[in-house]
This record gives C-alpha cells, structure tokens and sequence, in this order.
C-alpha cells in the first residue's frame, strides 16, 4: 500500500505563495505519476498539476504560469509552488499518487487526507 502525507496548506493574502509538499511511503514497485488536485466548496475536483517519472508535467489552464510542480524521485516527494494566489484558488488541495504495487499490476490511484488553502483578498 501507498501511504501519502501532504504539508504546506494555510492562509495567505492575494497575490501570496505557499509551497505544498507530499512525500509517499509504503510498499510498492513504482510510481508512475504525482500530482495535486483540488476541491472547493460546492464543485467538483480539479486537477491542478501532475508530474509522471519521466518529468513531463501538465497543468490546469488557471494555473499555468503560476504554479510549478515538481518532485524528487529518490525521496518520493512532489511539490507544489503556488504564487501569485488569487482567491479563487482557495480550496482543499488533494496529493494524488498513481502507483504500481507490483510489476504484473497496473497502477492504482493513491490520496492524500487534503490540505486547505486559503487565500484572502
């Protein structure tokens, strides 16, 4: 199994950063991708930014310029650096893990609990 820890959530004024961390642990073959989703109240959940093994990285239009996603395959760890945060990127940011438990299985998708990001105006 994958377990996922996500830190670096708070509140921050418009026009702000934070920086969000998620480092994985457990029992597994491989990792195929990282990435951060996020919810906000009353909508559905959102990609924002992933990243596979191989470094490509793919991002929500609302957020290109933005954010950077990146992440450390020795220590299992992707970030995310948010800045110039408007409010309406408030929400709950989700680590999202797609992970392979053994060779002969194909990647299953792994959560983190969620972090909250606020951003006030």
């Amino acid at each position: 199994q994958v377990q996922l820890v996500e830190s670096g959530g708070g509140l921050v004024q418009a026009g702000g950063s934070l920086r969000l961390s998620c480092v994985a642990s457990g029992s597994f073959f491989s990792i195929k991708s990282m990435g951060w989703y996020r919810q906000a109240p009353g909508k559905q959940r959102e990609l924002v930014a992933a990243i596979t093994s191989g470094s490509t990285t793919n991002y929500a239009d609302s957020v290109k310029g933005r954010f950077t996603i990146s992440r450390d395959n020795a220590k299992n760890t992707v970030y995310l650096q948010m800045n110039s945060l408007k409010p309406e990127d408030t929400a709950v940011y989700y680590c999202n893990v797609k992970a392979q438990l053994n060779m002969f299985r194909l990647a299953d998708d792994y959560w983190g609990q969620g972090t909250q990001v606020t951003v006030s105006s």
